[in-house]
């Protein structure tokens, strides 16, 4: 038992570090439903 929890805090810490290496560019907020979203433009051959 101890094993597995002690596996499950290595993951979270390692995973922890990645996320906080990647420049702060990650959003962890979600989806975004508002005026601050940023769409990509249209471009002709959606229509």
């Amino acid at each position: 038992m101890w094993k597995i929890l002690l596996g499950f805090v290595l993951f979270a810490a390692v995973a922890i570090w990645v996320l906080s290496t990647a420049g702060g560019s990650i959003d962890m907020g979600g989806e975004k439903h508002g005026i601050d979203t940023a769409h990509p433009p249209a471009s002709a051959a959606s229509q």
